[in-house]
């Protein structure tokens, strides 16, 4: 997330003493992130937040709730969506804002990290408790006011990224060598089409990250990719698992049955993670005019 979101954002927003001090350690490897977005209670809509940044002496007092955050128990800083003025009808994006959050100095000060534990019984996500949290008047990103401009250009990042169609790469290399070189016709034919997939979705990452680049707002062009790129990601699970004739197995001797194993349990996240399907439609839809 350092390097993939969190890193451009600070290039953009950030002050030139954040810049100084984080982007080094983010290049070399040395410094990790997690992402303050999603609430309980309001899923995928973004909009809905409501932990609350209130204004005190000497910088922001921060109560609310984040969930579902990969990395926290682990990650130097947090990049915090929170709502520094209350939501209007009117405008349901205006009034959000972000701050950079120290963990390490966050922990134990008003925030606490509970785990959430995966059907694999792995620990990547939390919920993260915040009440009382202090931060100084620099932790803020940018400008005050400018959280949905932000998050929708970093959600741009996390959702047109080459991660968000290649999760289940491993899984496609593993049954080529398994193949090779005697694929019958019919799985031949299925790897070379999800090949095909690949190599254009590729190219539509690529697209959208020129177009960030250039400082445009690519947030349709980047459902897009997410949505046909988490098609794709859960697809090659059942189309291998058909064509390869594998079934899953933990402790298998062979590579891919293991890959296999992994992949049954975590495709199903594929299209939650960076937005829900149905969110992802009802953006594209509108950004068609169909709704």
């Amino acid at each position: 997330m350092a390097d993939r979101q969190s890193g451009p954002n600070l290039l953009r927003n950030g002050t030139e003493e954040q810049r100084a001090a984080i982007l080094p350690r983010i290049a070399a490897g040395e410094c990790s992130f997690c992402i303050g977005m999603s609430e309980p209670d309001s899923g995928s809509d973004l909009a809905a937040a409501r932990t609350r940044a209130q204004r005190v002496q000497g910088g922001w007092l921060v109560n609310g709730t984040k969930v579902w955050t990969s990395g926290a128990h682990e990650a130097d800083y947090m990049i915090l969506f929170c709502r520094t003025e209350a939501k209007s009808d009117a405008d349901r994006h205006a009034g959000a804002s972000q701050f950079l959050v120290d963990m390490a100095k966050a922990r134990g000060a008003g925030m606490t990290v509970r785990p959430i534990i995966d059907m694999r019984g792995e620990h990547h996500f939390n919920e993260v408790a915040i009440q009382d949290l202090f931060l100084p008047e620099d932790a803020i990103l940018g400008r005050e006011g400018d959280g949905w401009k932000q998050v929708t250009g970093e959600l741009a990042y996390e959702r047109s990224g080459p991660d968000r169609f290649l999760s289940s790469f491993t899984l496609l290399a593993e049954a080529v060598r398994a193949l090779a070189p005697d694929a019958p016709d019919r799985a031949a034919v299925a790897l070379g089409r999800l090949t095909s997939h690949i190599v254009t979705l590729r190219r539509l990452s690529r697209s959208v990250a020129g177009m960030l680049r250039a400082g445009e707002d690519p947030a349709l062009q980047a459902a897009l990719v997410k949505d046909l790129g988490n098609v794709l990601e859960q697809e090659t699970v059942e189309v291998i698992r058909l064509v390869a004739d594998v079934e899953p197995e933990d402790e298998a001797a062979e590579v891919l049955p293991s890959v296999l194993a992994h992949l049954v349990l975590t495709a199903p996240s594929f299209s939650l993670r960076g937005g829900t399907r149905e969110i992802l439609r009802g953006m594209i839809a509108r950004g068609l005019g169909l709704r």
